[in-house]
This record gives structure tokens, C-alpha cells and sequence, in this order.
């Protein structure tokens, strides 16, 4: 039963993204409705089953854990999960457990998570302009992030900062957000926006900037060079020679990074996706709640990751979403 995970195309699985809430202090434009609707509590996995279901993808050879949400640093008493975590550090078993943030509560918790043994976090930052910020976020604000930011990395803590590329409200900054995170040694990398869930007002088509545009726009000013490494996730990289800072690139749009995926998630109610950009999942919380025992969890997971799909089909090519999932990203996990 301790086989290591293969998805049907030879492709090793060791990194586990899970999601702890669907909640979140902030509504950003491109992740969420601003009215959600947010799942009835009794539906989510308890920390005690978060702690059973990721140490079971661990013994099946999953190496690196990242704990995403929404945001995961609102749910209640989610240090206690990370606490529990740290003993899979200690053994060996687990190479890095990691956090994607809003940096909203950094302030707050980056000492103890370092005490957790988390060594780097992701903070999601679009813009540096604190209208502009307000704007994306609807409720968020700027200086309680960059106040986050800088308790991280007192902490000890490397800070990777995320931004979403979105055409008309971000290029702009494209220079200014480089210069900043190279002069605070913290590696940034722009990702596109992702055609997941029902928006609103909000046009997908009109969000979308190019990172074939910004690469482009960049090397203008800056001299690249490629990097041949990896993180365990999509991005490819390039150093700035000007700078010695990297810039990573998320291009699930215009270049599709499945060919070495080695990654699932698994939701705040124990859905385990085996793609981002599928339908297609697994109920882990029923074998979950259904026993003790953990063969039927290891059956399941198993049969799922037997179903994990070549690649998304995410489409904007021809001015209209194509590829679109259903849910919103703060559903599946950031």
C-alpha cells in the first residue's frame, strides 16, 4: 500500500496543495465574487482530519505540503495544523511545508510558523498603489500586507511575492514591482489570470495580460537569463542581470506547464482535484469520516490519481474562455 504515487502518464506525484478554508479577509476581483457564499462549517475537514489526510499523502511519497485557502491563516486554531506538520519535518518524511498568503496576518503568526518549521512563504501582492489595491482586493489593506511582509522576513522567513498579471490595472507597475522586491531580496513571479468560477461584472477576457507581453516589455530594459530551475511547481524562471533578482513566470494560458506536473489539491471539504483546470475529483472526506482505518482513504486516493489528466484545456486564444472550471479558485486552493 506504500507504493509511491504515479498518475497514468509516469509522472510521480509529491506535492500536495491543501486548502484549510474557503474563507477569506479579502475578495480579490480575479479569485472571488464580492458577496460569496461560503461553505457551511460542518462541511469542511477538522484539523484532526487535515492532519490524516496529509500525513497519509505523505507516507505515499508526497514530499512537499503547501497549505493554501482562501486564506489559511483565518481559520481558527490553524497553528495547531501546522504544529502537527512539523513532525513529518522532523522524521524526514516531508522535505518543506510551505504557505501561500494574503500577508494579511503575517504580522500575527510569521514567528511561529518559523518555530513550525516553515522556511518560505508566498505572499500574494498585485500592485504597490494603495487605491489600486483597495480596488483588486475590494476589502483588503495595502499597509497591513506590507507590514506583514517585512514581520516575515524579521522572522527569518524567504518571501516569494505572486502577482497576477491583469491587463489595464497592473502594467504599469511592471518595472516599479521588480525594482521593489529586488532591492528587499524576495523573488517575484507573475502569474495569468485563471479562467475559474463566475465573476460577476468581471470579464475574463479583459483581466488577461499576456506574460509572452510582459517578458517582452522586460527584456526592453533588463538582460534575462533563463534559469533551468525548478521549485516543485509550474513557473520557469529568469535572472535579471541588472538586478541579480528572479522573476518567475505561471503561464497556463500561453504556454501550457503540464507536461511535468507533479502536483494535486485537495480542498477545505476533502475534494481531491488531480488538475486545476478539470472538472474531474475524488471525495476523500467520505472514506475519511467512514473509518479509523486508512485503507479505504489510501484506495481512493489511489483510484483518483489513476484518473489524473494529461493537461487543462485553458483557452483564451480565440477572444472567448475557453477551458473554464465552475468553481472559484478560493475553492480549490491558491
Amino acid at each position: 500500500m506504500n507504493t509511491p504515487l504515479i498518475d497514468p502518464f509516469a509522472r510521480p506525484i509529491s506535492y500536495l496543495r491543501v486548502s484549510v478554508t474557503d474563507r477569506c479577509d479579502f475578495r480579490c476581483v480575479y479569485c472571488m465574487a464580492e458577496n460569496m457564499t461560503f461553505l457551511p462549517k460542518a462541511e469542511l475537514l477538522t484539523l484532526e482530519e487535515l492532519d490524516r489526510l496529509c500525513s497519509t499523502f505523505i507516507r505515499l511519497g508526497v514530499r512537499k505540503l503547501r497549505v493554501t485557502g482562501g486564506e489559511p491563516l483565518v481559520r481558527k486554531g490553524i497553528m495547531t495544523f501546522f504544529r502537527t506538520m512539523k513532525r513529518h519535518l522532523d522524521s524526514g518524511a516531508l522535505d518543506e511545508l510551505t504557505l501561500t498568503t494574503n500577508g494579511s496576518q503575517l504580522g500575527r503568526f510569521a514567528q511561529e510558523l518559523v518555530d513550525c518549521g516553515v522556511r518560505r512563504v508566498n505572499v500574494s501582492l498585485d500592485t504597490l498603489d494603495e487605491a489600486k489595491f483597495a480596488r483588486i482586493t475590494r476589502w483588503g489593506r495595502l499597509s497591513q500586507v506590507l507590514d506583514g511582509i517585512e514581520a516575515a522576513q524579521r522572522a527569518g522567513l524567504r518571501v516569494k511575492i505572486n502577482a497576477v498579471a491583469l491587463k489595464g490595472v497592473n502594467e504599469d507597475e511592471l518595472f516599479e514591482m521588480v525594482e521593489w522586491c529586488a532591492a528587499r531580496d524576495m523573488d517575484l513571479t507573475f502569474i495569468e489570470v485563471m479562467p475559474m468560477g463566475d465573476l460577476g461584472e468581471e470579464d475574463r477576457i479583459d483581466q488577461f495580460w499576456s506574460l509572452r507581453d510582459l517578458r517582452a516589455q522586460l527584456s526592453g530594459t533588463y538582460t534575462l537569463h533563463d534559469l533551468a530551475e525548478r521549485t516543485g511547481g509550474p513557473a520557469s524562471y529568469v535572472r535579471l542581470q541588472e538586478t541579480g533578482s528572479k522573476v518567475g513566470f505561471i503561464t497556463p494560458l500561453t504556454h501550457n506547464f503540464c507536461e511535468s506536473c507533479n502536483r494535486v489539491r485537495v480542498t477545505c471539504t476533502g475534494e481531491l482535484f488531480m488538475c486545476l483546470g478539470q472538472e474531474d475529483r475524488a471525495d476523500l472526506r467520505a472514506p475519511l469520516r467512514a473509518s479509523s482505518d486508512d485503507g479505504a482513504l489510501e484506495r481512493a486516493i489511489r483510484e483518483a490519481i489513476s484518473r489524473k489528466p494529461r493537461g487543462h484545456d485553458f483557452d483564451y486564444s480565440r477572444q472567448h474562455v475557453a477551458g473554464q472550471v465552475s468553481r472559484h479558485m478560493s475553492h480549490t486552493g491558491g
